[in-house]
């Protein structure tokens, strides 16, 4: 049978809830064949990072020449990168290939504090890796990041900083809003140089949030590689993150992962 093919460059959670792990669950979920790239391994779990270790330049470069020589990709996400070095491989690996529908999702820091890219690396994302983009997954702390700023606390200010990370050569920008501490609403917005569309739903009282932003921009990636534009991939991803959150997995001592299976349980079945 023919088959969407998606590919997540990232790092490995050893505890399962965001990463690889998270982006491979929501590839199947989302019925594309998912393909990894391994950057970094991680020892990980709900209570947080206690070892990062790094891939050789080698051995990513390798996986990534064994993957697109022979099966090919339709759609490609980045997560954690963790170096300069990484960042600079990837980018000319897109480049070579001539890779499309490529998301990044600029990972920086994890759920409980620990960094995920070293600070060196922030001018290589910037000008190496997003100008690739066909749609960048910020949060508000990783947007503040890149342009800048302290902080964003307002739509308003979402939308300033949509416009100025566009201006770093990204084809589209998703900022999302979970941060945000102004409504009952989760908000997410989408600008693509000319128009702003936004994506509004429920904010869901949890704590078990662990592995939002890669199941998310997995879930963008997935519905790229069938075809669909960037809006329709957001907004499917936004149903499907959502769910994911709503019916999250109490696992753990910490801060526990979203149930990537929960859109094909409560919403696929219930249609």
């Amino acid at each position: 049978m023919a088959i969407a093919k998606a590919l997540t460059i990232a790092g490995s959670d050893s505890g399962g809830g965001a990463g690889i792990q998270a982006d491979l669950k929501t590839f199947q979920e989302r019925d594309v064949y998912g393909m990894s790239v391994i950057t970094a391994l991680t020892a990980q779990n709900t209570r947080g990072v206690h070892g990062v270790y790094p891939q050789s330049l080698e051995a990513i470069q390798a996986q990534m020449d064994a993957v697109i020589s022979d099966i090919g990709v339709h759609a490609l996400k980045t997560g954690m990168l963790f170096s300069a070095e990484i960042i600079e491989l990837i980018a000319e690996k897109i480049k070579e290939n001539k890779l499309s529908n490529v998301v990044i999702d600029p990972v920086m820091i994890a759920k409980g504090g620990a960094p995920l890219l070293q600070e060196q690396a922030m001018t290589a994302m910037k000008e190496k890796l997003l100008p690739l983009a066909t749609v960048i997954t910020p949060n508000l702390p990783e947007a503040s990041k890149l342009i800048g700023w302290d902080n964003i606390e307002t739509v308003d200010e979402m939308k300033e900083a949509a416009k100025i990370l566009y201006d770093l050569g990204s084809a589209s920008v998703l900022v999302k809003g979970g941060h945000l501490d102004e409504s009952n609403k989760a908000i997410d917005l989408l600008y693509d140089g000319r128009n702003f569309e936004v994506f509004k739903t429920k904010r869901i009282d949890t704590k078990h949030t662990h592995g939002t932003g890669c199941t998310f921009s997995a879930a963008i990636t997935a519905e790229l590689a069938k075809g669909k534009s960037v809006s329709e991939a957001v907004a499917l991803g936004k149903e499907f993150i959502t769910t994911a959150i709503e019916h999250s997995l109490n696992i753990g001592a910490g801060i526990g992962p979203t149930n990537h299976s929960a859109y094909r349980h409560y919403v696929v079945k219930s249609t």
